[in-house]
Formats: C-alpha cells, structure tokens, sequence
C-alpha cells in the first residue's frame, strides 16, 4: 500500500505541474517509480498515468490543441516506440536504471541551460522530434524534453505547445504500454487493477482542479522550475542506483 501511496503522491505532483507548464508528469513520475517499482515496471506504470493525465487534461484544453500537428508527432513516434519497447523487454534492469536517470538528467539539462536555440521549419523537424521523443517515452517514460527542444526550435507559442503537448502524451503512453504489453513486459499491483485505475483517474483530476488553481497564482517559471528540481532529485536518485547495482554485482 505505501508503493500504491507514494506512487499517487507522484502522479499528483506530476499532474499539478503540467496543468500549470504542459509538462511534469513524466518528468516527476518516472523517476519515482522506477524507484519504487524498478525501471521497466516503473516506466510501464509512467506510461500508464500520462495517458491517463494526458485525456483528462486534454477535455479541458481541447479548443487549443493544434490536432493535425500532434497527429504528425504521434505518428512520427511509432517507430521510436516499437524499438523502445523491443529495447525495455531485453536490456537488463540495471542498466536500464543508468538509462532512466540519465536521459532525464541530460533532457532536463539540455531544456534548463541550453542557450538560445536555432530556428527551423517544423516540416524539417517534426518527423525526428515525433521519433526522439517516441523511443525515450518507451524506454525512460520522458518524451517532454525532446517536445521542449522542438518548441523551441520552430517557435512554437507556449499555450498552444502546452495544449497539443496532451494528446501526444496521451497517445504515447497509450502506445508505449501497449507495445511493452505486446513485447512481454508486465507488472504486479498491490492491489486489485480496477482499484488502481479508480485511484489513478481520481489522483490525476484532483492534481487538474489544484493546478488550474495554482494557475491563476503561481507563474510558468516558477511550475517549471519546481518540476525540474523534483525531477533532477529523482534523475540522480536513480542513475546512483543502478550505477551502485552495477558496480556491486
């Protein structure tokens, strides 16, 4: 029960996050619970609660997303999960672990002190964006940081980022589960699936009303930067672990 708890903790803090920034659940939950759960179930589990967060978030915000764009980038994505998946199913948990914490280290460095970026079309970069970020949400459970980097690449207007951003995370996770399902990657609950899946949906709504409430009084910045430093802890947390169960074994 203290794994379902502080697994719901995460997604609540997650949820919050990306209501107010348009990302942090994956950034926040994959780390947690990776470490509660280890790596492939825990992202498996990460997969779960974005597509979850991603639906419920997208009903509020569905007169914003730009719908033939974020078919582009799930579209894009599939490849990228197919092979993540392939890649969860056969490398062994350890290494997995050094993989999770170091692709969120590195996306979360890249978003957080990159200097300014470039311009280009989105026609020349969408396709690698959609498939970047497809392989990292099956493999670390974080696509955000490839998202970032395109928006920023192409200009992209925040608040029509954010929107988009939900039904291409809903649809990632959506794929990343399924495809980890269909490659034989599982993981037990404790407790019954239906209860988890009510606790789930009741989690994310709540972290909804708190962060369209947090919205009207705490700045973007200050959502992000708080995602970040949750993330960062969590990034490092990991990373040592599977580094120490590499050195120890």
């Amino acid at each position: 029960m203290g794994l379902l708890l502080g697994a719901l903790a995460a997604v609540l803090v997650g949820t919050v996050l990306q209501r107010v920034s348009g990302t942090g659940v994956g950034l926040v939950v994959a780390p947690v619970l990776s470490l509660l759960m280890g790596p492939g179930a825990g992202v498996l589990a990460t997969n779960a609660a974005t597509t979850c967060s991603g639906l419920l978030i997208t009903l509020s915000v569905r007169r914003l997303v730009e719908w033939r764009h974020a078919a582009v980038l799930v579209g894009a994505a599939v490849p990228g999960i197919v092979a993540g998946a392939v890649v969860v199913r056969h490398v062994p948990s350890a290494w997995l672990q050094v993989a999770v914490g170091a692709v969120v280290l590195a996306g979360l460095g890249i978003t957080r002190f990159s200097p300014a970026t470039p311009s280009a079309s989105r026609r020349a970069t969408v396709v690698p964006a959609g498939l970047i970020g497809g392989f990292f949400n099956a493999t670390a459970g974080v696509a955000a940081p490839a998202m970032v980097i395109y928006s920023r690449v192409t200009r992209w207007d925040q608040v029509r980022f954010a929107a988009t951003m939900q039904p291409v995370f809903m649809a990632m996770g959506a794929l990343s589960a399924g495809s980890k399902f269909a490659a034989g990657v599982h993981f037990s609950l404790p407790v019954p699936a239906p209860v988890a899946l009510a606790a789930l949906v009741l989690t994310v709504l709540a972290g909804i009303a708190v962060g369209t409430w947090l919205s009207r009084h705490m700045s973007k910045a200050t959502a992000q930067g708080l995602a970040m430093a949750l993330a960062t802890v969590g990034g490092v947390v990991v990373l040592a672990r599977g580094a120490l169960t590499l050195l120890v074994g």
